[in-house]
């Protein structure tokens, strides 16, 4: 009995420090995220130390993150640093029981990385972004080195009165309540000064009028959206929009404050513009497509919209810029976010006619904020890794040679013009459609070049031609079917698409890296 009754009072004991280094961090955390709220909302601990992970993970398990997890990769990531933050407390909460100070040497250790990682942030404002972590850290050591205190306090095999002199469990469990209820206010407060802070670009957005473009997008011809069941969408809604990008915590920038400047190698004459000025200049109006380089054969990270904004080629010439082929000394532009993200694109490309913008408008609507608002760049026919910079704030003109910019510098392609795809959108995978007429029906894209033909193949019989719908555009995708007579049995099948200069699609598999996946879709249904 004498045993039992020990390893139960250690256990208890064990669990009053598990709970006190949980309180521990959760104060940590949330007095982290009221200072956070006061001083920059960006320099949170899980946001700048999340973001060092990301900075540091293998562009392969960045992939693997993106196809697995989809759009809720951040979330993902986030729960998985609370839940390595929530072990490591535990550990610390049941260490701090015989060595307070080495628990809470703990804490503040971890306090010292969150800073590290908000000062070693691209858009570090400087040395008040580490002032959350240790606060936080701070806050946290003194909360677990209380309530280790009161825990060795509560005597072995205590009632819940306790006894004279000593703290009892009741005592305990009463401070750790506290400890709660004045972490999650602090907490609540941080989240308020946060919205706070996110108010004045929300307004700005809400009142900004975008003007009528001068030179608006020519009409849909009628017949782009097929009537099937299944298809995706010709334009895409902002809501269903994919995105896919590093920012943890989506920037909410002023449209009143914000700035853009144009500087760098080749500029002879370097400007800066306010979204005034930008919306002042002649607006064009055009319906692309923008794909994602992460979107694997068949994937959905590929979107159309109706996009506003100021053309860039201008915008370049005004300061100087030629391109290489007209002796010009850049051949690279790199965008610069307000999160620091930095992507780069070829001159040549942003200055041969093709219709490259600073866009501000989004399918009738002023950007949302997921989608770069106030201003990001769009450059038909390349891959968003290299052209689309949401939240863009600077410009600067330089060389491939001379800078590489963030996916570079993590193994891929420094060019990367969009590949010939096509995708089978219905029947989805495994379906079970009846036998008699069944309609196949998806999209193909092939931006700069346009489509010209899709053909599908059922199981291994010959490559049938499908029915086109409306060309909208080279920059656009392009609806298809065909109307397959479906037999009992199981059926794989196949699509592939041919470009407007004549190149048909690969089927050579490749993985998304270094430069975009390339293959042929194919789906297996049943038909019963």
């Amino acid at each position: 009995m004498q045993r039992v009754s020990s390893f139960r009072s250690k256990l208890v004991r064990a669990a009053l420090g598990a709970l006190a280094g949980l309180l521990a961090a959760f104060t940590a955390l949330a007095v982290a995220e009221l200072v956070a709220g006061l001083v920059r909302p960006a320099a949170g601990p899980v946001t700048v130390v999340g973001g060092a992970v990301i900075d540091r993970t293998p562009a392969g398990v960045k992939d693997f993150a993106i196809r697995t997890f989809g759009e809720n990769d951040k979330i993902v990531l986030q729960l998985g640093i609370l839940a390595v933050l929530a072990l490591i407390a535990v550990g610390l909460g049941i260490l701090a029981l015989p060595r307070r100070r080495a628990g809470a040497a703990g804490v503040l250790l971890f306090g010292i990385v969150g800073a590290a990682a908000a000062l070693s942030r691209p858009d570090s404002t400087g040395t008040g972004d580490a002032l959350p972590s240790i606060i936080g850290a701070v806050a946290g050591a003194l909360t677990l080195y209380v309530l280790a205190t009161k825990a060795v306090s509560v005597p072995a095999g205590a009632d819940s009165q306790g006894g004279p002199g000593a703290w009892s469990r009741r005592g305990f469990l009463a401070a750790a309540g506290v400890t709660a209820v004045a972490a999650t206010s602090a907490g609540a407060l941080g989240r308020y000064f946060t919205g706070r802070q996110g108010q004045g670009a929300v307004a700005s957005r809400e009142s900004l009028v975008l003007p009528k473009p001068a030179y608006p997008a020519p009409a849909v011809p009628a017949g782009v959206q097929l009537k099937v069941s299944g298809i995706t969408a010709f334009t895409t809604p902002n809501s269903d929009f994919y995105r896919v990008d590093t920012a943890l915590t989506v920037p909410k920038v002023d449209a009143g404050t914000w700035r853009l400047r144009i500087h760098g190698k080749g500029v002879s004459r370097p400007r800066a513009y306010t979204l005034d000025q930008l919306l002042a200049r002649p607006l064009i109006e055009r319906d692309i497509t923008l794909t994602c380089v992460s979107n694997e054969v068949g994937g959905p990270y590929i979107g159309n919209a109706r996009w506003l904004g100021v053309p860039l080629a201008p915008l370049l010439e005004e300061a100087g810029v030629r391109p290489p082929s007209k002796g010009g000394r850049a051949d690279q532009l790199v965008a610069r976010s307000v999160d620091g993200m930095t992507l780069g694109s070829p001159v040549e490309d942003l200055m041969d006619g093709r219709d490259a913008i600073l866009a501000v408008g989004m399918n009738g609507e002023p950007l949302p904020f997921d989608h770069g608002f106030p201003v990001r760049m769009l450059v038909p026919g390349l891959y968003g890794y290299v052209s689309a910079c949401k939240w863009i704030e600077d410009i600067e003109l330089t060389t491939f040679d001379a800078y590489d910019p963030y996916w570079v510098k993590r193994k891929w392609a420094r060019r990367a013009p969009i590949k010939t795809q096509a995708r089978i959108d219905t029947p989805k995978p495994f379906a079970r459609p009846a036998a008699g007429t069944v309609i196949v029906a998806g999209v193909a894209w092939a931006q700069r070049r346009g489509i010209t033909r899709v053909q599908i193949r059922v199981d291994d019989g010959p490559w049938q031609d499908a029915d086109l719908a409306a060309q909208a555009g080279v920059d656009t995708w392009r609806q298809w079917s065909y109307r397959w007579n479906a037999t009992p049995g199981g059926h794989n099948l196949t699509v592939r698409a041919t470009d407007g200069t004549g190149q048909v699609q690969t089927e050579q598999r490749t993985r998304t890296i270094p430069d975009g996946a390339s293959g042929w879709h194919s789906v297996f249904v049943t038909v019963p």
